[in-house]
Formats: C-alpha cells, structure tokens, sequence
C-alpha cells in the first residue's frame, strides 16, 4: 500500500476518537453513515463535471476528494485502504466481463 494512504488511514482511525469540534473528519464520523455518503455522493458529482469540462487539475482536485470521503468511509465501516486493494488484486488479469459474470449481475 502506498505510504500515503498508509499514512492517511492512520489519522482517519484517530480522528474517530477525536473531538468533533477538534477536525472535519471527527465532525463527519459524528454525524454518522447518511452524512459521509452524501459527501461520497456530492464529491462523485463534482468529479464527473470536473472531467465533463476536461479540466485536468479539477479532475485530480476533485478525485482527491472523492478518494478521501472515500477513505473515510471504509474507516467509519472498520475497513482499511488494504481491503480495497486486495480487492482490485483478485480482480487483476480478469476482464470486467468475466468479473461481471461471477457477481451474477
């Protein structure tokens, strides 16, 4: 995994505990699940105009928040960084097609 997720997942974990008035993340995890999703939700939106205008550094800004809110929820849900990527390695040398299949979907 790379250092800085490594190191981003740790402080998500901190901020669990921490005080909401003390962090944005802390904030957010206070106000629960329907909270986190709709950032997911608000910053997957900004992504896609984002590229739709084909605005480059908007596009990375913009998946760096996606990626981030992301990230916090996987905390919120006692999942890690490492769990999505084990998932994208099982999923490495299939085609999305065969994958497809698997799912039954």
């Amino acid at each position: 995994m790379s250092d800085s997720l490594e190191r981003l997942a740790e402080v998500l974990e901190a901020r669990k505990n921490a005080d909401p008035d003390s962090s944005y993340v802390a904030k957010l995890y206070s106000k629960g699940l329907d909270a986190i999703l709709k950032k997911i939700g608000e910053e997957a939106t900004e992504t896609v105009m984002a590229a739709k205008d084909g605005d480059r550094e908007k596009i990375i800004y913009e998946t760096a928040d996606l990626w981030f809110h992301s990230l916090v929820l996987l905390a919120h849900q006692g999942l890690k960084p490492q769990d999505v990527l084990d998932e994208l390695d099982r999923r490495f040398g299939l085609s999305g097609l065969e994958e497809k299949a698997r799912r039954g979907k």
